[in-house]
């Protein structure tokens, strides 16, 4: 008899402007109608962005775009500097070796963040960097201003990249005014929207530094499009429609939603360590709560005991798999649904204990 709840890191609760978008009858995306609503979600957009670049949608998950982005603007053979810290992070290590760039990777324990001293310890030529600013596998939030700026100050021409997927529209981001140069995002986080859209962000210096590659992820024959509220190739229109409507009334009061992403994670936090539970993650993100499994209790239990409760929560990947709990509010909540997911929690570490 319970509601069934989304405490997963993506896909998340709908927003209802995107169901009520989705219900609407079938656009065509060669029309007017869908031109004027792709400009629009692309401005929104650039908006929650802060940029003055460009934004572009892209039909495709977050990796996509996250390839897109090594595609674009490096070439085979430059040096990239990716710390791995997570489950993402390691995403941007594999993509760019796949693209032929030489990775000069930094494995850190899965729950930490690159700090500005580990720049000290590169190589005197770098081409540019691949990071994750929410590391969504392990709840860490990277302090992206100080590691970017740490980054200039010694690779001054260095291309940065940044996976922005669970920060974007959940804890304050920033391009130009962070140092950052490109950023990616998806439909299914913090925009609150089914899977299916992957957004990119170029700021002036990237846009300067574009090089056409790849065929259906040629950004520069994107941008080309999308100037004109197209897209190179078919496009989740439906899709875009849920988003335009969705960022339309969050994109203004993204204070208050910042402030109560930040709100809903620390009821969850606490909630957590009041029971026991040791945070994986040493730099909180307000993306995801991620907490060690106490001995003798297994994801398996701690999964069902949710659904009991009609919740799907998520657990550990890669090497955290099988070992910690992840729970988000990333999708359509309240501060009230916070405090129904810690009281599941207190409910749900009581019954296996």
């Amino acid at each position: 008899m319970n509601r069934r709840r989304l405490l997963t890191p993506g896909p998340v609760e709908l927003h209802p402007r995107a169901v009520e978008a989705l219900s609407q009858p079938q656009v065509h995306h060669r029309t007017e109608e869908a031109r004027l609503q792709f400009l629009e979600a692309a401005r929104w957009l650039k908006e929650a962005w802060g940029t003055q670049g460009k934004v572009l949608l892209l039909t495709g998950s977050a990796t996509a775009a996250m390839e897109a982005l090594v595609l674009n603007l490096f070439q085979p053979g430059e040096e990239v500097w990716v710390p791995v810290y997570g489950k993402f992070s390691e995403r941007w290590a594999e993509i760019a070796t796949a693209a032929g760039l030489k990775v000069v990777r930094q494995d850190l324990e899965w729950g930490s963040v690159p700090t500005p001293e580990d720049i000290q310890e590169l190589p005197g030529s770098l081409a540019g960097a691949l990071l994750t600013h929410s590391e969504t596998s392990t709840g860490a939030l990277l302090d992206l201003p100080s590691l970017a700026a740490a980054l200039r100050a010694r690779f001054a021409e260095a291309r940065i990249a940044v996976d922005m997927v669970t920060s974007l529209l959940v804890s304050p981001v920033g391009l130009e005014a962070w140092g950052v140069d490109a950023a990616v995002a998806g439909s299914q986080k913090g925009s609150m929207c089914p899977p299916g859209l992957s957004y990119v962000a170029l700021a002036p210096r990237a846009l300067a530094e574009l090089r056409a590659r790849g065929y259906y992820l040629d950004l520069s024959r994107e941008l080309r499009a999308q100037e004109r509220g197209e897209s190179a190739w078919t496009p989740a229109i439906n899709l875009i429609l849920a988003v335009r409507a969705v960022l339309a009334e969050i994109v203004p009061a993204r204070e208050e939603l910042l402030a109560l992403r930040q709100a809903q994670i620390e009821v969850i936090y606490r909630a957590g360590e009041r029971l026991g539970l040791r945070p994986v993650p040493e730099r909180k993100s307000p993306a995801v709560a991620a907490f060690w499994l106490p001995e003798g209790v297994t994801y398996a239990q701690v999964k069902e005991a949710f659904a009991r409760r009609g919740a799907i929560v998520a657990g550990g990947q890669g090497r955290l798999q099988g070992k910690i709990l992840r729970l988000s509010l990333m999708g359509y909540s309240d501060l009230y649904d916070a405090l129904v997911v810690a009281q599941m929690l207190e409910e749900v570490v009581g019954e296996l204990a």
